[in-house]
């Protein structure tokens, strides 16, 4: 959910802008690898779903190839039944055959749209291979963000689950997670926060108006206007 994809553009000049060489670029909160795939050295990449990480590992370093279209049966069944599959398996059906991405969040298979019919898994499939030759040489992690080894000083782009916004498969802490940024930020790495809002003592440093069906009131579906923000603490 929530892919930075449409906006990379904008903001990893900024998240780069002054980067070392061998600095690394550290994503805490990595998900889609629409940030971190555009970016090239030394890079880590890490997300709580176990699920999502074993799918990366299978397609970038395995190069394991998914089906193309899976049925609502086979969805279900996989949904029900994670044991009985393999974890990239699981990782892949339960995000990319899901509507919006959401974790096993309904089944998105073929549609008929008013600009036609379309078909979900298939452009989650050529949009994901072509993500693969980028994402060679990332090293990926599975953990929650707090118990994540970063190397020192390193530059930390963070996409956490907006405040306010529908709910990830766990109940997020948001302010643990602010508390978590300052840390960081005093042991000398350089971190960037995409959401909404943030505490006073950060500051914004990037913002957009953008159309989302995640909505920040918490639904999925339609169109609603947000105001995306980039912010880092306050020096």
């Amino acid at each position: 959910m929530g892919s930075k994809n449409r906006i990379a553009k904008e903001l990893l000049p900024i998240l780069l802008k002054d980067r070392k060489p061998n600095q690394w670029y550290v994503e805490p909160f990595a998900g889609g690898m629409n940030m971190i795939d555009k970016v090239d050295g030394n890079r880590l990449a890490n997300d709580s779903n176990e699920y999502l990480i074993k799918m990366w590992i299978a397609l970038v370093e395995d190069e394991w190839i998914p089906n193309s279209y899976v049925s609502k049966d086979k969805y279900l069944s996989v949904k029900n039944n994670k044991q009985s599959y393999e974890p990239c398996v699981v990782g892949w059906i339960g995000f990319n055959c899901s509507y919006s991405g959401k974790y096993f969040g309904g089944f998105a298979g073929v549609v008929e749209t008013k600009q036609g019919q379309r078909n979900y898994q298939e452009e989650a499939h050529r949009n994901i291979k072509k993500q693969i030759p980028n994402l060679t040489g990332v090293e990926f992690v599975s953990c929650n963000y707090i118990n994540l080894h970063i190397p020192d000083q390193s530059i930390i782009y963070c996409d956490p689950p907006y405040e306010g916004t529908t709910k990830y498969k766990d109940d997020f802490n948001h302010l643990e997670f602010w508390n978590w940024v300052r840390e960081k930020s005093k042991e000398g790495h350089t971190v960037f926060v995409s959401e909404y809002n943030a505490p006073d003592d950060f500051i914004c440093v990037w913002q957009k108006e953008l159309k989302s069906s995640l909505s920040a009131n918490g639904t999925i579906g339609g169109s609603k206007k947000s105001i995306e923000k980039l912010f880092t603490l306050r020096k």
